[in-house]
């Protein structure tokens, strides 16, 4: 059993930008502090996104400092070609063997400020956290091996796992120069502090429908590891007992047989309670306003056994006010308290592009605010 506390980090925009990508990682202490990472976007286009920022809390959110922007650090770089790359995406969670907050994501590439669409490389990007100087280090990326299958390969808005032994199970969305689909695997990799470096990976998991596979996430839970991911039709839900061999994916359905109602958009985990939750949008009956309806976010328990979802334990954790909620990200405080963290995505592109998406989706109340929903195990 857990109940829900909802408050707002952040409200407000401009209706030029706002705010996305909400996510935050915990540095332990006393009560230790929250560093909640979010970078602005441009209305005006499909993921036109400006440097990363931060804003801090240390008293477990309930008043926080911010936003820092870090344009030096995790902004724009211009490549010889002309082409801007931009980390986005970004994850930061705290990595326990090495005490130092980890951000992973993956680079967004631009040409006069608009999203590269033709095959152009991709790569994971990471970046440490100086809690002493409130810093981000220089953003890197993750050199892979030297395949075509890792020609456009990025860890964006992946939930990532850490092992005992400070190794790292990130897992990653990729595909060859000239292919159409996205595959899926996971990554283990070591981190020494300051480098992220690459291992090896695991098998490839892929699907026919529209894209493929992205935006995985996994987890360690039952004595095995589980992934889920996105496809521009259904989740999809993926096994395994070594962390590098994994089922043929399967399609997320509730318990009774029904789809889930999940489409082209992220799924991610939250652990509590001694259970395994899913938090995810879908398709209902009232929601059809929302692009893609991804919003709300509902929560349910996952039944290990069969790999469904327990249709009448669903609730929802962040409600719907017009704005779209699908980047979003779970975080751990401690084994009585998790959160959902996420923003009010102020675009509705059935209604385009600007200022007019964005006073749709405030018609139903939304104004680009930033939600924690603190879930307080029982």
């Amino acid at each position: 059993m857990y109940n829900i506390e909802l408050k707002a980090a952040k409200s407000g925009y401009d209706r030029e930008t706002c705010w996305v990508q909400a996510r935050s990682g915990l540095i332990p202490g006393n009560p230790g502090r929250i560093v909640m990472t979010m970078q602005k976007l441009s209305l005006s286009g499909s993921d036109v996104f400006l440097a990363i920022n931060e804003m801090r809390s240390d008293d477990c959110g309930n008043s926080w400092c911010g936003p820092y922007e870090h344009n030096d650090t995790l902004g724009k770089r211009t490549g010889l070609d002309g082409i801007d790359t931009l980390p986005c995406d970004f994850t930061p969670k705290w990595h326990a063997q090495t005490k130092k907050l980890l951000g992973t994501g993956h680079v967004a590439s631009y040409h006069d400020d608009k999203l590269v669409t033709t095959p152009y490389p991709r790569k994971s990007v990471y970046s440490v956290y100086n809690d002493s100087t409130n810093s981000w280090s220089s953003w890197s990326t993750v050199d892979m091996p030297d395949d075509d299958i890792f020609f456009n390969c990025g860890a964006g808005s992946a939930q990532r796992l850490d092992c005992d032994d400070g190794t790292i199970l990130l897992p990653v969305y990729t595909k060859a120069k000239n292919a159409e689909c996205y595959k899926v695997t996971v990554v283990q990799c070591a981190f020494n502090g300051e480098i992220l470096s690459y291992i090896t990976h695991g098998d490839f998991l892929g699907c026919d429908n529209g894209r493929g596979l992205y935006e995985p996430s996994i987890v360690f839970f039952g004595g095995r590891y589980l992934l889920t991911m996105r496809n521009d039709s259904h989740g999809y839900i993926s096994e395994s007992f070594d962390k590098l061999h994994w089922s043929k994916p399967k399609q997320w359905q509730f318990d009774n047989g029904v789809d889930l109602g999940n489409y082209n958009t992220q799924q991610h985990w939250v652990v509590g309670g001694e259970k395994l939750y899913l938090v995810y949008t879908r398709c209902c009956a009232w929601n059809d306003h929302i692009f893609r309806h991804r919003a709300p976010l509902f929560m349910a328990e996952v039944d290990v056994k069969t790999l469904s979802i327990k249709r009448n334990t669903e609730r929802i954790v962040v409600p719907e006010r017009g704005a779209r909620l699908g980047n979003f990200q779970p975080m751990q405080v401690n084994n009585n308290e998790s959160w959902v963290v996420v923003a009010e995505w102020m675009q509705n592109d059935n209604k385009g592009f600007g200022a007019e998406g964005a006073k749709y989706c405030e018609q139903f109340g939304s104004n680009n605010t930033i939600w924690i929903a603190k879930l307080k195990w029982s």
